[in-house]
């Protein structure tokens, strides 16, 4: 009998709480979401695994000792995880499409502007009672707006690490989300004849340009903003290994397996912080409504000046790329490309709107160097 009572004691069911319940339905939620609907699985469906394994009770994969526990202090908490994927990262990209038109770093630069936005609307919540958000904190929510999600685990742990699971959740999910929150900001602020517009095909960029391009970014980054580097000197290493032509197995590893092993236990580390005891918190719903916030605002400045470039062009830009300045490579030029498409069947904006798109990548790299040169301290 008292085996039994031991066994019972120690059963899930006897140790369950109401709010480990929710969150392990908010992780089905997830995982529904990666499988049955397609919404970037990559990163929805560790995330979804690792919030259910955080909330098993008696499970100790959060306690020290646990795989999730050192998954998050090893990698996310020193920012390891967040560098290793933006090598990769740059190991995917062409920089060709914004080489060939640089005109497209405006539309980067200014979906950026959420960033800054969201920043002060941070501090402004602190007027709420149960808020108390620091300057490095507001900092470290309003990174969320570049929707890239290395980018924002890097500068919370700089910044504010006791909020780091919480931004890096927010800043995946609205990742993940790129085609169901866009789209709806790119139609409000475009006409129908705005998103049919056809662009020019754009030149043919050499190998030397996009050799020296990176090496150029990276020069430029240590001469006017060092604290930039360890974000933009991974990618660029990234990128040269793709580019140079003469190591093909590295640049290969960290297109595939590096990144790939990384991103399993990066999405398992960020869901661990899913635990019901974490999330749960007033903070924690502020942090999401300032991403949402942030990242809507970053759309929309993005397509804003999009219609601005294309009335000085004479109408040779279509202001749908403008929305693919955030930093979720290559998502929100896909999404671009749908939306576009839908307006025009034969209206391809794809390559165009990967060069804003990839200039969101340096543009939100930036504004953490920036927050993190100013803050850091």
């Amino acid at each position: 009998m008292d085996g039994l009572i031991a066994f019972w004691a120690e059963s899930g069911i006897a140790n369950f709480t109401g709010p480990q319940l929710l969150m392990m339905a908010v992780g089905a939620l997830l995982l529904y979401l990666a499988i049955a609907r397609g919404f970037e699985p990559l990163l929805l469906l560790p995330i979804g695994f690792g919030a259910i394994l955080a909330n098993i009770p008696n499970g100790g994969f959060t306690e020290e000792g646990g795989l999730l526990y050192y998954a998050y202090h090893v990698g996310i908490e020193t920012g390891v995880f967040p560098l290793l994927i933006f090598m990769g990262v740059g190991a995917l990209t062409d920089f060709g499409a914004l080489i060939a038109n640089p005109k497209m770093l405006l539309l980067g630069a200014a979906a950026q502007f959420g960033i800054f936005a969201t920043l002060l609307g941070a501090i402004a919540l602190n007027a709420v009672p149960g808020f108390e958000f620091s300057m490095q904190d507001a900092a470290a929510i309003a990174i969320i707006g570049g929707a890239d999600g290395p980018t924002a685990i890097f500068l919370a742990s700089k910044l504010a690490p006791e909020l780091l699971g919480a931004i890096a959740v927010a800043a995946y999910s609205y990742m993940a989300l790129v085609p169901i929150i866009q789209p709806p900001i790119m139609k409000l602020l475009t006409t129908e004849a705005e998103r049919q517009i056809k662009m020019e095909q754009l030149r043919e960029v050499s190998k030397l340009e996009k050799v020296i391009f990176p090496l150029a970014v990276l020069g430029l980054t240590i001469l006017f903003l060092p604290a930039a580097t360890p974000l933009v000197g991974m990618f660029c290493l990234g990128n040269l290994m793709r580019e140079s032509g003469v190591v093909d197995r590295l640049s290969n590893t960290a297109q595939n397996e590096l990144i790939n092993i990384v991103t399993i236990f990066l999405g398992l580390a960020v869901g661990s912080k899913l635990s019901a005891d974490k999330f749960l918190q007033l903070e924690t719903l502020g942090i999401l409504v300032l991403g949402a916030v942030a990242f809507g605002i970053g759309t929309a400045t993005g397509v804003l000046m999009a219609k601005v470039m294309s009335k000085l062009s004479g109408g040779k830009i279509n202001p749908l790329i403008g929305a693919a300045g955030v930093s979720a490579v290559p998502m929100a030029a896909r999404v671009v490309n749908k939306v576009g498409l839908q307006a025009n069947q034969q209206n391809f904006l794809l390559m165009h709107a990967m060069g804003p798109n990839v200039a969101g990548v340096l543009g939100s790299a930036v504004a953490a160097g920036v927050l993190l040169a100013v803050l850091g301290g």
